[in-house]
């Protein structure tokens, strides 16, 4: 997938994220791993680490190697979205106490992942999604 369909779809997410009540941490996290995975990709496809046909499903389901790279690349994105799916197991379909903070927190980390994700697609020079890319900061 190419930049701009991915700077597309995680901006989609986000404000489907807006709809959001205080309740809905399950939602939250769900969300903010699928537009995380979305600002991840954008990223390393604009760090040209990663080309178009080379996406990041899940961290956990890469090889070591990979991943390995991909945290050279970008360490805080990488890192903010292992956490983000770290939280999933817990919190989602589960019961452990603390949903709304880990909700919270995904939503943090998605926030930060966001304008790294940005920062890396203006620094590579890209004028194809400024729009989007404004609306997106």
């Amino acid at each position: 997938m190419n930049i701009e369909r991915h700077v597309e779809l995680a901006s989609n997410i986000g404000r489907s994220l807006a709809q959001l009540g205080p309740d809905d941490h399950e939602m939250a996290i769900e969300a903010a791993m699928l537009a995380g995975t979305h600002w991840l990709n954008a990223a390393l496809h604009a760090d040209r680490v990663a080309g178009e046909d080379e996406d990041v499903v899940h961290c956990s389901m890469l090889v070591v190697n990979t991943v390995r790279k991909y945290a050279v690349a970008e360490p805080g994105l990488v890192g903010a979205l292992q956490e983000i799916e770290d939280l999933r197991p817990l919190h989602v379909r589960g019961d452990v106490p603390g949903g709304s903070a880990a909700g919270h927190r995904a939503l943090d980390l998605l926030a930060a992942m966001r304008l790294r994700a940005v920062d890396a697609i203006e620094a590579m020079g890209s004028t194809h999604s400024a729009d989007s890319l404004q609306e997106a900061r």
